[in-house]
Protein backbone atom coordinates (compact mmCIF):
# COMPACT_ATOMS: atom_id res chain seq x y z
CA UNK A 1 0.00 0.00 0.00
CA UNK A 2 2.57 2.82 0.65
CA UNK A 3 4.47 2.02 -2.41
CA UNK A 4 1.16 3.00 -4.28
CA UNK A 5 0.48 6.04 -2.39
CA UNK A 6 4.42 7.11 -3.11
CA UNK A 7 3.80 6.24 -7.36
CA UNK A 8 1.21 7.93 -7.21
CA UNK A 9 1.96 11.10 -5.54
CA UNK A 10 5.22 10.79 -7.50
CA UNK A 11 3.08 10.55 -10.52
CA UNK A 12 0.44 13.66 -10.06
CA UNK A 13 3.48 15.92 -9.05
CA UNK A 14 5.30 14.41 -11.91
CA UNK A 15 2.24 15.73 -14.55
CA UNK A 16 1.46 18.81 -12.82
CA UNK A 17 4.93 19.94 -13.03
CA UNK A 18 5.57 18.88 -16.46
CA UNK A 19 2.07 20.30 -17.47
CA UNK A 20 3.04 23.38 -16.41
CA UNK A 21 6.66 23.56 -17.26
CA UNK A 22 5.23 22.80 -20.85
CA UNK A 23 3.26 25.80 -20.42
CA UNK A 24 5.60 28.30 -19.77
CA UNK A 25 7.87 26.88 -22.39
CA UNK A 26 5.21 27.26 -25.01
CA UNK A 27 4.55 30.76 -23.92
CA UNK A 28 7.95 31.75 -24.22
CA UNK A 29 8.70 30.37 -27.43
CA UNK A 30 5.88 32.69 -28.68
CA UNK A 31 2.94 30.19 -28.55
CA UNK A 32 -0.49 32.34 -27.93
CA UNK A 33 -1.60 32.32 -23.98
CA UNK A 34 -5.00 31.12 -22.98
CA UNK A 35 -7.01 34.19 -21.20
CA UNK A 36 -6.37 32.27 -17.57
CA UNK A 37 -2.97 32.37 -18.13
CA UNK A 38 -0.32 33.95 -15.31
CA UNK A 39 1.75 35.28 -18.50
CA UNK A 40 0.98 37.40 -21.36
CA UNK A 41 4.00 36.45 -23.56
CA UNK A 42 7.59 35.50 -23.84
CA UNK A 43 9.07 38.55 -21.21
CA UNK A 44 6.20 39.14 -18.58
CA UNK A 45 7.71 38.20 -14.97
CA UNK A 46 6.35 35.90 -12.75
CA UNK A 47 6.00 38.56 -10.17
CA UNK A 48 6.26 41.90 -10.64
CA UNK A 49 8.37 44.22 -8.43
CA UNK A 50 5.45 45.16 -6.42
CA UNK A 51 4.15 42.02 -5.85
CA UNK A 52 7.99 40.84 -4.95
CA UNK A 53 8.55 43.47 -2.30
CA UNK A 54 4.94 43.32 -1.55
CA UNK A 55 5.62 41.77 2.49
CA UNK A 56 9.28 42.79 2.62
CA UNK A 57 9.06 44.99 5.39
CA UNK A 58 6.76 42.99 7.52
CA UNK A 59 8.16 41.77 10.31
CA UNK A 60 6.68 38.20 10.46
CA UNK A 61 7.89 37.98 6.46
CA UNK A 62 10.84 36.25 6.27
CA UNK A 63 10.57 34.22 9.46
CA UNK A 64 7.40 32.83 7.74
CA UNK A 65 9.35 32.13 4.54
CA UNK A 66 12.41 30.25 6.08
CA UNK A 67 9.97 28.17 8.33
CA UNK A 68 7.72 27.26 5.35
CA UNK A 69 10.69 26.31 3.18
CA UNK A 70 12.34 24.32 6.30
CA UNK A 71 9.80 22.65 6.40
CA UNK A 72 9.41 21.69 2.84
CA UNK A 73 12.49 20.49 2.69
CA UNK A 74 12.02 18.09 6.28
CA UNK A 75 9.18 16.94 4.51
CA UNK A 76 11.07 16.22 1.22
CA UNK A 77 13.78 14.38 3.36
CA UNK A 78 11.59 12.21 5.10
CA UNK A 79 9.70 10.99 1.73
CA UNK A 80 13.20 10.37 0.31
CA UNK A 81 14.24 8.60 3.66
CA UNK A 82 10.77 6.37 3.89
CA UNK A 83 11.44 5.35 0.23
CA UNK A 84 14.92 4.53 0.39
CA UNK A 85 14.15 2.87 3.43
CA UNK A 86 13.70 -1.56 3.27
CA UNK A 87 11.37 -2.33 5.61
CA UNK A 88 12.25 -5.36 7.72
CA UNK A 89 10.09 -8.63 8.21
CA UNK A 90 8.61 -8.40 11.58
CA UNK A 91 6.58 -11.94 11.53
CA UNK A 92 6.76 -14.59 8.68
CA UNK A 93 3.71 -16.41 8.15
CA UNK A 94 4.47 -20.39 8.86
CA UNK A 95 2.17 -22.73 7.33
CA UNK A 96 1.17 -25.31 9.86
CA UNK A 97 -1.68 -27.37 7.72
CA UNK A 98 -4.68 -27.31 9.79
CA UNK A 99 -5.28 -24.01 7.60
CA UNK A 100 -4.74 -22.01 11.24
CA UNK A 101 -1.06 -20.76 10.59
CA UNK A 102 1.64 -19.52 12.72
CA UNK A 103 3.69 -16.81 12.93
CA UNK A 104 7.35 -16.72 13.16
CA UNK A 105 9.49 -13.84 14.58
CA UNK A 106 11.35 -12.60 11.35
CA UNK A 107 14.24 -11.96 13.42
CA UNK A 108 14.58 -14.93 14.91
CA UNK A 109 14.53 -16.57 10.90
CA UNK A 110 17.13 -13.95 10.24
CA UNK A 111 19.78 -15.09 13.07
CA UNK A 112 19.15 -18.65 12.16
CA UNK A 113 20.13 -17.32 8.80
CA UNK A 114 22.89 -15.60 9.66
CA UNK A 115 24.27 -18.27 11.84
CA UNK A 116 24.22 -20.57 9.59
CA UNK A 117 25.51 -18.47 6.61
CA UNK A 118 28.47 -17.49 8.68
CA UNK A 119 29.13 -21.12 9.09
CA UNK A 120 29.73 -22.38 5.54
CA UNK A 121 33.35 -22.85 4.67
CA UNK A 122 34.81 -19.48 3.10
CA UNK A 123 32.33 -16.99 5.00
CA UNK A 124 34.37 -14.75 7.14
CA UNK A 125 31.08 -12.94 8.09
CA UNK A 126 27.36 -13.16 7.47
CA UNK A 127 24.27 -10.84 7.89
CA UNK A 128 20.68 -11.83 6.73
CA UNK A 129 17.84 -9.32 6.78
CA UNK A 130 14.46 -10.36 5.69
CA UNK A 131 12.19 -8.03 3.95
CA UNK A 132 8.66 -8.59 1.78
CA UNK A 133 5.02 -10.02 3.04
CA UNK A 134 4.72 -12.46 5.98
CA UNK A 135 3.24 -14.56 3.73
CA UNK A 136 6.17 -14.42 0.79
CA UNK A 137 9.64 -13.31 2.33
CA UNK A 138 12.75 -12.00 0.79
CA UNK A 139 16.30 -12.43 2.04
CA UNK A 140 18.82 -10.11 1.35
CA UNK A 141 22.12 -11.29 2.34
CA UNK A 142 25.55 -9.68 3.15
CA UNK A 143 28.84 -12.46 2.66
CA UNK A 144 32.24 -11.72 3.76
CA UNK A 145 34.56 -14.07 2.05
CA UNK A 146 37.46 -15.57 3.30
CA UNK A 147 40.45 -15.24 0.65
CA UNK A 148 40.54 -18.90 -0.24
CA UNK A 149 36.65 -18.61 -1.08
CA UNK A 150 35.03 -19.88 -4.26
CA UNK A 151 31.86 -17.38 -4.89
CA UNK A 152 30.18 -20.10 -6.71
CA UNK A 153 30.80 -22.74 -4.20
CA UNK A 154 29.78 -20.38 -1.52
CA UNK A 155 26.44 -19.35 -3.53
CA UNK A 156 25.49 -23.05 -4.03
CA UNK A 157 25.97 -24.15 -0.40
CA UNK A 158 23.98 -21.17 0.70
CA UNK A 159 21.13 -21.84 -1.40
CA UNK A 160 21.50 -25.88 -0.98
CA UNK A 161 21.98 -25.51 2.78
CA UNK A 162 20.92 -22.52 4.83
CA UNK A 163 18.47 -20.82 2.47
CA UNK A 164 16.95 -24.49 2.15
CA UNK A 165 16.86 -25.22 5.50
CA UNK A 166 14.70 -21.92 6.59
CA UNK A 167 12.60 -22.46 3.84
CA UNK A 168 11.51 -25.99 4.68
CA UNK A 169 11.87 -25.15 8.18
CA UNK A 170 9.40 -22.24 7.80
CA UNK A 171 6.88 -24.39 5.40
CA UNK A 172 7.60 -21.46 2.44
CA UNK A 173 6.90 -21.98 -1.53
CA UNK A 174 10.26 -20.34 -1.80
CA UNK A 175 12.62 -17.98 0.05
CA UNK A 176 14.33 -15.58 -3.09
CA UNK A 177 17.53 -14.20 -1.91
CA UNK A 178 19.37 -10.94 -3.07
CA UNK A 179 23.46 -12.13 -2.21
CA UNK A 180 25.80 -9.37 -2.57
CA UNK A 181 29.79 -11.22 -2.08
CA UNK A 182 32.29 -8.80 -0.85
CA UNK A 183 36.00 -10.03 -0.64
CA UNK A 184 37.40 -9.39 3.18
CA UNK A 185 40.88 -7.81 2.65
CA UNK A 186 44.11 -9.77 3.19
CA UNK A 187 47.86 -9.16 3.21
CA UNK A 188 49.54 -10.35 0.24
CA UNK A 189 51.09 -13.46 -0.17
CA UNK A 190 54.95 -14.30 -0.74
CA UNK A 191 55.34 -16.10 -3.99
CA UNK A 192 58.77 -17.67 -3.63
Amino acid sequence: MPATVDRVLLALVGLVLLAVGGAVLAVGLGAPAPSWWLHGGPHDTLLSAAERTRWRGEAWWWPTVIAALALLLLLALWWLSAVLHRRRLAEVLVDTGDGAGALLRGRALEGVLSGEASRLDGVAQAHVRLTGRSEAPEARARLLLEPHAEPVTVLDDLSSRALAHARDSAALRALPAEVRLTAAKHKSERVS
